[in-house]
């Protein structure tokens, strides 16, 4: 099966799996439930789905999706899954022994997988962001644009803490620098009281030096004393 929608017309990517070791029959089932859904529907469906072809498919639609937000520039919300199928692929031929010296061929199927994602039309993304909008909900690309401004203005607030908080230590370093120079500066009431004891003991000593005799004095009344007993005599 080829496709039927023009890549170059329409937005959009692919992605193929060749020679995926199951039958084609057993794929498109699977591809028959996410055929023109959207890419959370689809993506739901493959969730949930017990067939075995469901992961291949799954993985096959991630390579779109991937394809088409990164080469086409695309945004995953906009996406549906526009076309899928799965093509025959070769045959591996295996024989299995039977009973009575018989053999049996086994044929082991292989395809192709082909997963197609577009981008919906205006109409639908319209829609789309009015029932969004009725529900009360916000789609990815807005969900995401909410979580970056709510985390820069968190980063701005914690950036204008640490600057107010580096101003209050830093005030906090210049009053104690101040309180420390005020402390050396201010007079120690231990030198005080040494300065007061010394004066005190200077006091004391030249006090004593004023009343103690003087050697002249005491010379000159020895020098008196033997004449004033001569008179006496």
């Amino acid at each position: 099966m080829s496709g039927l929608i023009d890549l170059d017309a329409v937005a959009g990517a692919r992605s193929t799996h060749k020679f995926a070791r199951l039958s084609a029959s057993k794929a498109r089932v699977v591809l028959d439930l996410i055929r023109d859904e959207d890419l959370d529907q689809a993506r739901e469906e493959l969730q949930f789905c017990d067939r075995g072809a469901a992961t291949v498919v799954s993985k096959v639609l991630e390579s779109a999706v991937s394809n088409a937000e990164n080469n086409e520039n695309l945004s995953g919300d906009e996406l549906y899954v526009a076309e899928c199928w799965a093509d025959e692929g070769p045959t591996l031929k295996r024989w299995r022994p039977r009973a009575r010296g018989r053999a049996t061929r086994i044929n082991k199927r292989t395809c192709h997988i082909t997963v197609v994602v577009a981008q919906l039309s205006e109409e639908e993304l319209e829609m789309r962001a009015e029932r969004l909008e009725a529900s009360g909900r916000r789609n990815a690309d807005s969900d995401r644009a909410a979580r970056v401004a709510a985390s820069r203005d968190s980063e701005e607030e914690t950036e204008r803490d640490d600057v107010v908080d580096s101003d209050e230590e830093q005030v906090d370093t210049d009053e104690v620098a101040e309180d420390v120079s005020a402390e050396a500066n201010a007079p120690n009431e231990d030198d005080e009281a040494s300065a007061e004891a010394d004066a005190s003991d200077e006091d004391d000593v030249a006090s004593a030096e004023a009343d103690a005799p003087n050697e002249d004095d005491v010379a000159s009344a020895e020098a008196e004393t033997p004449e004033n007993e001569d008179k006496e005599a």
